[in-house]
């Protein structure tokens, strides 16, 4: 079953936490949660919304929470340059397409492609990562009114 589907129901996300070694905790269920409805989210996004729902809660505590899932495997954390990070659950392999004026990133479900073995001889490369720049349809709009 894949992350995504697990952290939408309560019961699983504890138990995916407990499968990772990690203690169950309000704010690592509600962290999980908050990824599954709103994938992308920074740091100050993650820690505003959960504060609502739970009280209080500080950005460091979240920074900690996304380092453990991180080392888990839970989360995966993008990088978008010239922004601060974002972070989502980690799923099925995609690459990403980043707005260059809003910063929004979006899912992109297509493979990438194979490393190319004659330029990168002696290398072993663990991992690809495409990303697609260019401007979203909200700012797209934005721009042609």
């Amino acid at each position: 079953m894949a992350l995504n589907t697990l952290a939408t129901d309560r019961d699983a996300a504890i138990q995916l936490l407990r499968d990772v070694g990690l203690r169950v905790t309000s704010p690592r269920l509600e962290v999980l949660q908050l990824l599954t409805a709103e994938p992308h989210q920074d740091v100050e996004s993650i820690t505003a919304a959960a504060r609502n729902r739970l009280g209080t809660l500080t950005s460091q505590a979240v920074y900690e929470m996304l380092r453990n899932f991180m080392e888990t495997g839970l989360v995966r954390k993008f990088e978008r340059p010239g922004r601060t990070a974002v972070f989502e659950l980690a799923g099925a392999p995609h690459q990403h397409a980043v707005c260059h004026r809003c910063g929004r990133v979006a899912n992109v479900e297509v493979e990438a492609p194979a490393a190319p073995k004659q330029a990168l001889r002696g290398w072993r490369v663990d991992d690809t990562e495409v990303v697609y720049h260019g401007e979203c349809p909200d700012c797209r709009k934005r721009g042609s009114e």
